[in-house]
């Protein structure tokens, strides 16, 4: 049952109007079994007053492209009602009509567009109207026997509407159809939701809940004694296995779905996506359709339903099921597009959005891990209705043609248009190592600014979470993780990869900079300070290369991994010959793996900084001493030293190797492999030749 939240203090803290109508959506779109995410709308009728002082009747409706669990009074539009109300008297209005004539409607043009779903709101004659899609009402609604179901729940107190797509011809559907039941108290929409009313928020509110929960006794009753999906077909794996087979399939996948875009994933054990994938019925219920309209944009029509049995363990032969399964799936869809399309419209990527694998879960796809978990969330309720639907009588969905002409419906399209748009990283994944540290955060920072999702590993953790939290906070949850990390320990380096694609799907880009320096005059260098460094700067950066490299392959899209190296890697340094000597052994690693990388599409190149002293551990060590000490000089004499040596008179900030790293990652460098580039202010010694 689902629960009423209504908190009677917090609204009496309310202003009497919009807040009270914010606080009902938010209130109706925090629990998704009431509503799905950026579905549903709602709206509230008052009187304001207009530029002029008169006073309006003025509806305030949901804006498009907005979610109801996190929209605030901005999302709102306003419209007038007495421009709107004559529109009731008309026969037929196309979309492109409506919205054209709404937008006229608009007590400020500042405001968003309109809901779709506008008339409906304006033409019932109730203060406050509510729409939404619960699962339990969805479930009634996409029965075959439905109608006949709701006169046993409801009695003469509803209205039930055939499915028309939403505009102008369901909204006075709807009005007509409650205006002739004087006893009507809601309104079913077949295949898609409910409407309810009240004269207060409180009251469209409480009837909401109250309607949902009548129809979920009712499923809840129908339900005993029968098995969900026709009963368990197959035996769910560990915990522990599910993880380690998605580690090593969700690369495959990633590389299968990312044609023309690269596609981020996210994955789902839950104990409701098992229930269903591991059922006799799941194979073919999925293929029905969607339990909603507003589902399909984010999962399309159907999702891949891997042939797989998970008894077998067998990973080559999921790997093997899922490629063909993908391919398949591609060319039906292929052929979905071709034999519906209309004028003008253009395919969206073939690949499918929700995959379902058996004794496993679920795998999402999307152009970032928000969008991917949307998908996902939208086939958790998918997953409900069908559940409730079953118990009730046969699933019944969207014939294929007006699957896709909601799926391609240009207003629904308008939503997916107000969606910021696509940056140079955007797409990708980028793991750095140390990246607590003042050149890895910078490039942290740098990426998810123009689009990136990042992986903070560094072994200091703490710090990495730091990182991790500031970019989440002020880019979005998930688009970074910390991960903690010893680059010389090859279970950490395997599990912090493994990590990272588990909650990506893989990665894209690689920045070899986790570090340390030593000083010391080579009758002085110890074995165990000779040892450090090469464990910490050569095996350790070849250890993140290689499992990288593995990961690259794997998903067949390229790749790009970059060094940071130093001025030392093509200059013997004083007294620095054991720090000197692996700097040159990195660059020399990273042109044999892009030799070896060319034919994969993955390059690697080099970035050479000199004497990067902000927010730099390194130079808060003993290495600021020792390097003073060689030239002479005390330690807060470094920064104007290193400043005079160069050609440039200028220092270097982590923001200056950032720009290189993210230079040699970008498009702008797709041609660009075993390179090196210098980024030390111009010290001639150091010159390249």
């Amino acid at each position: 049952m689902v629960r009423n939240l209504w908190n009677e203090a917090n609204a009496k803290s309310l202003k009497p109007g919009l807040d009270e109508l914010v606080y009902r959506s938010n209130l109706i779109g925090s629990d998704r079994a009431v509503c799905n995410w950026g579905g549903g709308n709602t709206s509230m009728k008052t009187t304001v007053k207009d530029f002029r002082g008169r006073d309006v009747e003025v509806m305030w409706v949901k804006g498009s492209g907005s979610d109801l669990a996190t929209m605030k009074a901005k999302n709102f539009t306003g419209l007038n009602l007495e421009d709107i109300r004559p529109l009731i008297e008309r026969d037929e209005m196309s979309d492109e009509e409506m919205v054209a004539y709404l937008t006229h409607c608009m007590i400020d043009h500042t405001h968003p567009r309109a809901s779709i779903e506008t008339l409906l709101h304006a033409f019932l004659p109730f203060k406050h109207v509510d729409h939404t899609h619960p699962d339990a009402i969805i479930s009634l609604c996409c029965a075959h026997n439905g109608q006949e179901l709701a006169k046993e729940i409801f009695g003469d107190r509803f209205v039930w509407v055939p499915y028309v797509r939403p505009g102008f011809t369901l909204s006075k559907m709807i009005a007509e159809g409650v205006k002739q039941n004087s006893n009507a108290e809601l309104v079913l929409m077949e295949k898609h939701g409910l409407v309810v009313w009240g004269d207060t928020a409180k009251e469209s509110y409480d009837k909401t809940i109250s309607v949902i929960n009548e129809a979920e006794a009712f499923i809840h009753k129908q339900a005993q004694g029968k098995k969900p999906f026709g009963g368990q077909k197959y035996q769910s794996l560990t915990s522990e296995e599910q993880q380690e087979l998605l580690a090593q399939v969700m690369p495959v996948i990633r590389g299968a779905v990312s044609d023309e875009k690269k596609m981020l994933l996210t994955h789902d054990t839950g104990d409701a996506i098992v229930e269903f994938v591991n059922s006799y019925e799941a194979a073919e219920l999925s293929q029905v359709g969607a339990a909603c309209p507003d589902h399909l944009v984010h999962t399309k029509m159907k999702p891949l339903f891997v042939d797989w049995d998970p008894s077998s363990k067998n990973v080559e032969n999921l790997i093997e099921a899922i490629k063909s399964g993908i391919e398949t799936f591609k060319s039906d869809y292929q052929n979905y597009f071709n034999e519906n399309k209309n004028e003008g419209d253009v395919m969206f990527e073939p690949a499918p959005r929700v995959i379902l694998i058996p004794g496993i879960g679920m795998v999402n796809t999307g152009k970032n891990v928000t969008m991917a978990n949307v998908s996902g969330d939208l086939y958790h309720r998918a997953i409900s209705v069908m559940k409730g639907t079953t118990a009730l009588g046969t699933f019944v969905s969207l014939n294929e043609n007006e699957s896709y002409n909601i799926e391609y419906w240009p207003l629904e399209l308008y939503k997916l248009s107000l969606a910021p748009a696509e940056a140079e990283f955007s797409r990708q994944v980028a793991f750095v190592t140390g990246g607590a540290g003042g050149i890895g955060s910078e490039t942290c920072r740098q990426f998810v600014e123009q689009g990136a999702h990042v992986v903070v590993a560094d072994l200091n953790l703490e710090g990495a979470e730091k990182v991790a939290s500031e970019i989440n906070e002020q880019y979005g949850d998930k688009r970074a993780l910390a991960v903690k990390m010893d680059v010389t320990s090859e279970e950490q380096v395997q599990a912090a990869l493994k990590q990272a694609t588990l909650v990506y799907g893989g990665i894209d880009i690689i920045v070899n900079n986790a570090g340390l320096a030593t000083s010391s005059p080579i009758e002085e260098t110890t074995l165990k300070e000779w040892n450090l460094n090469m464990d910490v700067l050569g095996t350790g950066y070849f250890l993140v290369a290689r499992e990288a490299f593995k990961v690259m392959k794997e998903q067949g899209i390229g790749g790009s991994m970059v060094f940071i190296g130093s001025k030392n890697s093509v200059y013997a340094g004083k007294n620095a010959s054991a720090y000197s000597s692996v700097k040159a052994l990195e660059v020399h690693l990273a042109r044999c793996i892009a030799a070896e990388g060319g034919e994969y599409g993955i390059r690697v190149n080099s970035v050479l900084p000199d004497a990067v002293l902000q927010g730099s551990a390194i130079w808060g060590s003993s290495w600021r001493e020792e390097r003073a000490a060689a030239y002479g000089i005390e330690p807060d004499q470094l920064e104007e030293h290193y400043r005079k040596r160069t050609t440039l008179l200028v220092n270097i900030y982590p923001k200056d190797i950032a720009e290189s790293i993210l230079f040699f990652s970008s498009s702008k460098a797709a041609k660009t492999t075993g390179c090196m580039i210098t980024v030390d202010g111009g010290v001639p010694a150091a010159f390249t030749r």
